[in-house]
């Protein structure tokens, strides 16, 4: 669940004296979108990103001349000057709970991963982040189906459902309870792996419990 394991290890980093020219074709040529800007020891100062580059031009509605003076400019502009310092980070102990909160809250595409002096030792993008929770979850491993099951009002019902599953020589790998929203009912999540999903479903429905299945809305129905 830490992020240095699904982070990008020793990402690319660049000094705030860079041209934003040479910025921008590092980041065009390694399809990248963030680039971290670090001091001389790799202390991270800021964050660089394609947007941040992309608003430096000039605008396609800018007059000929005034398009040249603002190129010009660009042309002499360290990325020091149009980074985005005090950025929120991550550090060798954050979690991806505590990743998924800060993209959520702070609306960016990537999180710098800090050591203890503050060096940039990787980065987390969005990307990163999802194919982390696929990985968790166990989403597109071989023979693996999502079950929703029902919470009873019986107690201790993840007990007996994991006995059931263990009866039966079930393998199962994510065991999720939900107390549910205002949009759906508390619920069980289970990845099972298994190729007869019918036996299953009838040996978990045998045990007392109640597979889920989403009633589906009516085409044109008012």
């Amino acid at each position: 669940m830490y992020v240095s394991y699904y982070m990008t290890s020793s990402p690319m980093t660049v000094g705030p004296e860079l041209g934003i020219m040479e910025a921008k074709a590092i980041l065009d040529s390694h399809k990248f979108r963030h680039l971290p800007v670090v001091d001389g020891e790799g202390r991270l100062l800021g964050m660089v990103t394609d947007r941040d580059i992309r608003s430096a031009f000039p605008s396609t509605m800018t007059s000929s001349e005034d398009r040249d003076i603002v190129l010009h400019t660009v042309r002499l502009t360290p990325v020091g000057e149009i980074m985005s310092a005090n950025n929120v980070v991550l550090t060798t102990t954050s979690t991806l709970d505590d990743a998924l909160l800060l993209f959520e809250k702070k609306k960016v595409g990537a999180l710098p991963v800090l050591d203890e002096a503050g060096r940039v030792i990787g980065i987390l993008s969005s990307n990163d982040l999802l194919k982390a929770w696929r990985s968790l979850f166990g989403l597109g491993e071989k023979g693996s189906v999502l079950l929703s099951i029902k919470v009873d009002a019986e107690p201790h019902s993840l007990c007996r459902l994991v006995q059931v599953l263990e009866e039966l020589n079930v393998p199962f790998t994510r065991l999720i309870r939900s107390d549910g929203t205002d949009l759906q009912p508390p619920m069980i999540y289970l990845r099972i792996n298994t190729y007869n999903i019918r036996s299953v479903h009838k040996a978990i429905e045998m045990a007392g419990f109640t597979v889920f299945q989403p009633t589906p809305l009516s085409i044109g129905h008012k």
